[in-house]
């Protein structure tokens, strides 16, 4: 049913300064870009399936950058978002490229599943780059090593079915309707 992350939306309050370091340092290609006055929304290209986008909206300044993992309390949502490498020489490669251009990052971690590497972009956004150990994939093989693991993480990787209410009503086809949104005009023409 899935096939990657369509978009993951962060904001920014500058476009230019997060276009210069998604698209020309990190190299993902700058694939949409919505707006109008006092709006845009920016789209850029993690992988075949996978994007990353920025709504700018004014007055919106970088977060204070906290360490990625670190426990906070109160109201919280986001704590970092880890893009794969194809290869450990690409982590590296990363690493040098962050660097050279005065951003700091962490040496590389070993995981056990996974080497990383851990940076703020410039929005103040906690980034982490990480490769697949080859010897290790969670994802054909999943491994839960939590010694404090509970009932319901002990009933495995599968979703347990019987734990959602059904659906019992269907949206009939007849009744689908897609509605414009910001955007749709710059694609398709304006909807009368």
């Amino acid at each position: 049913m899935f096939n990657g992350v369509n978009h993951l939306a962060m904001a920014t309050g500058d476009m230019d300064k997060t276009i210069r370091f998604w698209r020309d340092l990190l190299g993902m290609r700058l694939v949409a870009g919505l707006g109008r006055a006092g709006y845009r929304h920016y789209f850029f290209q993690i992988s075949d399936t996978d994007l990353i986008a920025f709504f700018e909206w004014p007055g919106v300044e970088p977060v204070a950058k906290k360490e990625h993992g670190r426990p906070v309390s109160g109201p919280f949502i986001f704590d970092h978002v880890s893009f794969g490498v194809e290869t450990e020489e690409d982590l590296w490669s990363l690493k040098d490229s962050l660097e050279a251009a005065g951003f700091p990052v962490s040496d590389v971690i070993d995981h056990g599943f996974i080497h990383s590497i851990y940076a703020h972009d410039p929005n103040g956004i906690p980034i982490e780059f990480s490769h697949n150990v080859a010897e290790v994939d969670i994802r054909k093989e999943p491994q839960m090593r939590d010694a404090t693991s509970s009932e319901v993480t002990r009933q495995g990787a599968e979703p347990q079915t019987g734990m959602w209410p059904k659906v019992t009503k269907p949206t009939p086809t007849s009744e689908r309707v897609v509605y414009p949104g910001a955007g749709s005009e710059l694609f398709h023409g304006k909807k009368k």
